[in-house]
């Protein structure tokens, strides 16, 4: 059994991406289990390694969104068994330190169990802390259409992600919000605002395909500009009030800018953006009493509390934000189509 093999998505170098043979993945720990993956899919932060912004380590497997069986587990796993349906979370999250029982399982303080760098976009993958991180879904993957199994995909990141920025902004009932970036984070995060209440959403988006897909989710207004321009917009939006929650799922510093910019006296700025510069002149919060939220998602405990709930209602449809889909062998392509802003997010069909 040791011998067999799996087909696996591989960082080669930056702007290459293939699938490749590698081991198929055993369990190493006894908090582990390992998957056998239906669907996973391409996230807008894979795209700064391979674009060759961010360094990543050359010849390792990539990925960090699934839905899966569970095939195997380890002897302290008790929660889940094998076969069961899970929503595979990037944040591996313990469930019992600090953090976790904060409500803060993205900065799960055991979540590294071991280094060895696992990939998502596969065929197999050994899960970490598999025994609370995991979110098991009622059924199997064939009680649930295509569209349904792609709304419960984004749980493993990309919505649960667009809700973190929901809720560290603190959105509620009533509030006009404005959501910074049009990827399927921000839309995400639309559909998150809406969720918690929002009166009024003002989507910051400049590409017709994410606008309308962000009027769909909710969203009450539009704005294409960028910068002092988008400023100055938003304040004509909401009579120069500006928002009372802002979310930033950019990680830019023009994005950071604007966002603390938008917001009334005593906002609070929502921020899942990966931050691409480390600098930030934190006295323009200071002198509009707003504040800095934000960080790592928690994903098992949103989905837990709220999201898996909303998408086997029908409340939320996520799963729109997959726009091409692609299988294993063509996964160079899937990152292509985002890369190339072709497809606003790529799904990879793994198994039935």
């Amino acid at each position: 059994m040791e011998d067999e093999s799996m087909k696996t998505a591989v960082f080669v170098e930056p702007g290459k991406v293939e699938a490749q043979e590698l081991p198929k993945p055993t369990v190493k720990n006894p908090t582990d289990a390992v998957l056998k993956i239906v669907r996973a899919c391409v996230c807008g932060s894979d795209l700064w390694w391979y674009r060759g912004i961010n360094d990543r380590q050359k010849n390792t497997p990539v990925g960090h969104e699934a839905i899966a069986i569970v095939e195997s587990v380890g002897s302290e796993v008790t929660n889940v068994n094998p076969g069961d349906f899970v929503i595979a979370p990037f944040t591996h999250g313990c469930g019992h330190c600090a953090a976790c029982l904060a409500g803060f399982d993205g900065n799960c303080e055991n979540a590294r169990t071991d280094d060895e760098i696992v990939g998502y976009q596969g065929e197999y993958l050994r899960f970490k802390n598999a025994n609370w991180a995991l979110v098991k879904v009622p059924g199997q993957p064939s009680d649930y259409s295509d569209a349904q199994l792609n709304d419960l995909l984004t749980l493993a990141d990309v919505m649960a992600t667009g809700y973190h920025a929901a809720a560290t902004a603190e959105v509620k009932d009533g509030d006009t919000v404005v959501v910074m970036g049009d990827g399927a984070v921000g839309l995400c995060g639309v559909i998150a605002a809406k969720l918690r209440g929002a009166k009024r959403i003002i989507a910051m988006s400049r590409h017709a395909d994410r606008q309308a897909l962000a009027k769909e989710f909710g969203a009450t207004d539009v704005v294409a500009e960028r910068g002092d321009d988008a400023v100055k917009r938003v304040m004509e939006l909401t009579d120069g009030a500006g928002a009372d929650a802002v979310l930033e799922c950019v990680g830019t510093a023009q994005s950071i800018d604007t966002a603390v910019k938008v917001g009334r006296a005593g906002a609070v700025v929502g921020r899942v953006g990966v931050p691409q510069k480390a600098e930030m002149n934190t006295n323009n919060l200071f002198w509009k009493n707003i504040g800095l939220r934000g960080g790592i998602a928690s994903v098992t405990t949103y989905d837990r509390n709220v999201l898996l709930d909303a998408v086997l209602t029908g409340k939320i449809h996520p799963g729109k934000v997959f726009t091409k889909r692609f299988d294993l062998d063509h996964v160079a392509e899937a990152y292509a189509a985002m890369d190339k802003r072709e497809a606003i997010k790529s799904l990879l069909i793994i198994s039935d």
